[in-house]
């Protein structure tokens, strides 16, 4: 790959021949039976064969053909085995890489944003990219004052190339339906696009990420690097080793995953409380586990990157996400229902029965009701089976109820890392987290209630 493909007539060509892939395929598939082979081995080579053709065009393009790929990545435990198996290692790749911009065009955005002398800024700098991502790509480095550095280049009209291909996947999001069941394309990508011009501003993400380090800084469980420059396409921080979350998942002891999932949820709770904001793009390949953690070098960290995508959360979470939670831990129906209303999940124009919601809830939220609480693929698909069967009754409810806007963003990072806790396999104490840091969730604390939803 010579460069990021920007030209619309390109991108939505390559696009294109997805949908036209999976036909052309499934006429393959129909000869190779007629000839007698196994349905079930040729419906799994048809599987592999989408997906490898999938996410490679998705890995090539960047932009908003990979973001999409990552957000499609972290439902993975939701889908079905039969489904997932022939995914998941094509689901992976998009997690940790995609292929890299060449190291001229590399070099043309350092030295438009950094200056002709850009080079004596880098005791060292590599150019061969440490990893790639949707608009940008990490380069390891040497500061000028000896610090190792990630340097992150966003590639030449990201922008564009981000708006244009998820113009053309909301075209045909009904085609790509087949190749994830059960889920609902059209609005995870309307959500992307409205996310697109904040994720390009490095200035954004370099407050972002210097409130979080500032915050976390001698914080004996999470890491997140120190920013040491921003310019327009050009995001320099310190760099961390560590193991990506995507090889904990694929060969981690079962210590490192409970470890890494008792982090994740840690951080999904006590970031907004300490911060303000809310990270909202968990997927795998933006954690790291070091070693180092509270216990010593057996121990280990959660080291946090990528703060591209953040929500204003001032206060933490809404205080209404814990009260809500506590009521139906404690089976008050009433008075879960009242307050879903009060909030705009339950439109004024619909009534529904609140035994019957407290029954839609409760299994959603059995990790809260244990000391610890294994989560498993097989939980999470048990989940999206109930509310995915139109013969369900969960599903009939769920139909009825209403996501208020301000609570969009919320609910999709925490499915996202729900489904990571899924991927890990992960035993995690959730309750104990909630305790802590989830406002409104114990009954003792007032905890800013009302001012903390207003805020939000």
């Amino acid at each position: 790959m010579s460069d990021l493909p920007r030209k619309a007539v390109t991108r939505t060509a390559k696009l294109a021949a997805l949908p036209l892939g999976i036909a052309g395929r499934a006429t393959w598939g129909f000869g190779k039976r007629i000839v007698g082979e196994s349905a079930e081995l040729v419906g799994r080579e048809l599987q592999q064969r989408t997906a490898d053709q999938l996410f490679k065009v998705l890995g090539e393009l960047k932009g908003g053909a990979m973001k999409f790929g990552q957000a499609l990545s972290v439902f993975e435990s939701a889908l079905p085995e039969e489904v997932a198996g022939p995914y998941r290692a094509a689901l992976t790749k998009l997690q940790e890489a995609a292929p890299p911009m060449p190291t001229r065009t590399v070099h043309a955005v350092l030295e438009e944003r950094l200056g002709e002398g850009w080079h004596e800024l880098f005791l060292e700098f590599e150019d061969k990219p440490a990893a790639a991502a949707s608009i940008g790509q990490v380069h390891r480095g040497v500061w000028h004052d000896g610090r190792e550095v990630a340097v992150k280049v966003q590639y030449p009209g990201a922008g564009e190339a981000l708006l244009s291909d998820l113009n053309q996947l909301s075209r045909f999001s009904r085609l790509l339906g087949p190749l994830i069941p059960g889920m609902d394309i059209k609005p995870l990508i309307t959500e992307l696009k409205d996310r697109v011009s904040e994720e390009l501003d490095y200035g954004l993400e370099a407050q972002a990420q210097q409130t979080h380090a500032e915050e976390f800084t001698d914080d004996p469980d999470v890491i997140v690097p120190q920013v040491v420059h921003q310019s327009d396409q050009v995001l320099i921080t310190e760099w961390i080793d560590g193991i990506p979350l995507s090889e904990i998942i694929s060969d981690g002891t079962q210590e490192q995953r409970d470890r890494a999932g008792q982090l994740l949820a840690r951080f999904l709770f006590s970031g907004p409380a300490r911060t303000g904001l809310l990270h909202a793009d968990p997927h795998p390949g933006n954690f790291r586990l070091l070693p180092g953690g509270p216990d010593g070098e057996d121990d280990w960290r959660l080291g946090v990157l990528d703060f591209g995508t953040v929500d204003r959360v001032p206060g933490g979470l809404p205080a209404t996400i814990g009260e809500s939670l506590r009521m139906t831990l404690d089976g008050e129906a009433e008075a879960v229902y009242e307050l879903l209303c009060a909030e705009g999940f339950v439109k004024e124009t619909i009534e529904l029965d609140p035994d019957a919601v407290l029954d839609y809830l409760l299994p959603i939220i059995e990790p809260a009701e244990v000391e610890e609480f294994t989560f498993t693929r097989g939980w999470m698909r048990s989940q999206a089976a109930r509310i995915a069967d139109p013969r369900s009754p969960a599903y009939q409810l769920g139909k009825l109820l209403n996501l208020p806007p301000s609570y969009l963003l919320i609910h999709r990072v925490t499915l996202s890392t729900i489904g990571v806790l899924c991927q890990l396999g992960a035993t995690v104490r959730l309750r104990e987290e909630l305790e802590e840091w989830l406002p409104g969730f114990m009954s003792e604390d007032p905890a800013d209630g009302e001012d903390s939803v207003a805020e939000a």
